[in-house]
């Protein structure tokens, strides 16, 4: 089968598109034909190597898959030949498909049958795929661990990308006054007219002064900062008193400094979240099924167009989700 294989750690030239064995589907487990594949930048460090982590090269990354089920293992009596599904990345025992299991950068992926997740035909396969890590993340992050209410004043940070696109949609649905912050004017547009109140653009303004000015002295009562060492001391002084920073990540450096004065004098709580859960991803289903959110996909690209999608993300130039379709 043709798939996206990682031949060494490094640049993106690393990434070849060619041939590799078919999986099967042992006991327990499911073949799905591949349909689309959402990236995140979980997909880039992968390809330029986890500390502490070793895989075995070639490798195919992907976690975010929805395709049609093409053979089924023994004892598999939760799907059929046919069905559509989308994957729940989290694979138990393993770890997160893609990154520490072969993933669905590929005509054909293997995984258990516990993960599939039924795709009703109202779902395009696209909009699905674009769920699972990006969608998945901020629910939880915003939802369960934030208790995010209606009328607070939430700061979104990376709000052009799928996390924070998704924080976007999500925070709006929640009832929540959302300021969202991009590194480009045109991002910045882009995010009021996906429903942000209002914007910031962090290369030419201070955005810890502008939600100052904008909250009347204030400061947000819910900030999203998963970019980190760049961002976090300017998060810290964007936060109102008894407010809430939340974090999933730290795409530019995990050692951020915190100003320890900010979060006892303001009393801020910090709170990490990772992941989803199961029951989170039938939700969003439920909402895109209904209408009340649409993931936001920059395009959609050929299995042969891997390099450039990953140029893409590297590179900060997209908007949304970027997909593959092997």
């Amino acid at each position: 089968m043709r798939a996206a294989l990682i031949v060494e750690h490094g640049s993106r030239d690393n990434v070849v598109v060619g041939e590799y064995p078919k999986p099967e589907a042992g006991a327990g487990e499911v073949l799905v034909r591949v349909k689309a594949v959402s990236l995140n930048h979980l997909d880039i460090f992968v390809r330029r190597g986890i500390p502490g982590r070793t895989l075995e090269l070639p490798h195919i990354s992907g976690g975010d898959v929805s395709g049609v089920v093409a053979e089924i293992g023994e004892g598999v009596t939760n799907v059929q030949p046919g069905d559509r599904v989308l994957i729940d990345p989290h694979i138990s025992n393993k770890g997160a498909l893609g990154e520490d299991t072969t993933g669905g950068l590929a005509e054909y992926v293997a995984v258990p049958a516990s993960n599939l997740i039924p795709l009703p035909d109202e779902i395009s396969f696209e909009d699905a795929a674009a769920l699972p890590i990006a969608y998945g993340t901020a629910w939880r992050m915003l939802i369960t661990r934030g208790k995010l209410q209606a009328n607070e004043t939430i700061l979104i940070l990376g709000a052009s990308g799928g996390v924070g696109n998704a924080a976007v949609l999500i925070a709006k649905l929640a009832g929540a006054k959302v300021i969202a912050a991009a590194g480009s004017d045109d991002k910045a547009q882009r995010l009021k007219e996906l429903g942000a109140d209002y914007v910031i653009n962090y290369n030419t303004s201070d955005f810890s002064k502008e939600v100052w000015t904008i909250t009347g002295k204030k400061g947000a009562d819910v900030v999203v900062d998963y970019t980190g060492k760049a961002t976090w001391p300017k998060s810290i002084k964007a936060t109102r008193f008894g407010g809430r920073i939340l974090t999933c990540g730290a795409t530019t450096g995990f050692e951020a400094t915190t100003d320890l004065r900010y979060v006892w004098v303001r009393e801020i709580s910090i709170i990490g979240s990772n992941g989803w859960a199961p029951e989170d991803l039938h939700t969003l289903l439920d909402l895109v099924q209904s209408g009340k959110i649409k993931p936001v996909i920059d395009r959609v690209l050929p299995l042969e167009e891997i390099r450039e999608a990953h140029r893409l993300i590297e590179e900060r130039e997209f908007f949304g989700k970027i997909l593959i379709t092997p």
